[in-house]
């Protein structure tokens, strides 16, 4: 490996698969470095503490954003999340490419702070789509899917604004390889 390695964003609506997608890619790209945010929220089921999140107490959030020691961080549906900034500093400068997963917001903040960032924005084929694998999680009230899918349209079209890569996940075996390709055709 060699020189400063890429900052690799995947972003996307509520309920369009990005974190089926990054887990996909993680597993098969075991040399990105894997960023683990921060979040206030409780675990969801089958969530790890330390593998899927650092989950804590919004006090040691605040104290961390306090300090400036993240990337970015936003309130998101309620609950605190954000990126640490120094392991993420400390992978690129090795030379490893990184891997975040994120909101737009986060993302744009990434950008802002990684202007060479990569950002793939995935989104489900249709609302009614959305809408189904949100009721399907079973890890939201009826209000809070709602609340995403309104929220879903603005974010797809700043994601298009920005010049994002939109992926459309309606099939994730498609979405998947689009992804990867995207990562693997950055270092030719």
């Amino acid at each position: 490996m060699g020189g400063r390695g890429t900052v690799f964003v995947i972003s996307g609506t509520s309920g369009a698969g990005k974190g089926t997608i990054v887990e996909r890619v993680r597993a098969a790209c075991p040399d990105l470095w894997w960023s683990i945010s921060w979040t206030t929220r409780a675990p969801r089921t089958g969530e790890v503490d330390g593998e899927h999140y650092h989950f804590v107490s919004e006090q040691a959030f605040l104290d961390r954003r306090a300090a400036g020691g993240f990337l970015e961080s936003f309130l998101v549906y309620d609950q605190w999340k954000g990126t640490p900034l120094e392991p993420i500093e400390a992978a690129l400068a090795a030379g490893h490419d990184v891997l975040l997963e994120m909101n737009i917001d986060g993302a744009l903040e990434v950008r802002r702070h990684f202007p060479s960032a990569r950002v793939l924005f995935v989104v489900a084929p249709r609302r009614d789509e959305q809408r189904r694998r949100l009721v399907a999680r079973s890890t939201d009230p009826a209000a809070d899917i709602e609340r995403r899918l309104d929220v879903a349209a603005t974010e797809e079209a700043r994601a298009r604004a920005e010049g994002f890569d939109i992926v459309v996940n309606d099939d994730v075996d498609r979405a998947y390889a689009s992804v990867a390709g995207i990562i693997y055709r950055s270092h030719q």
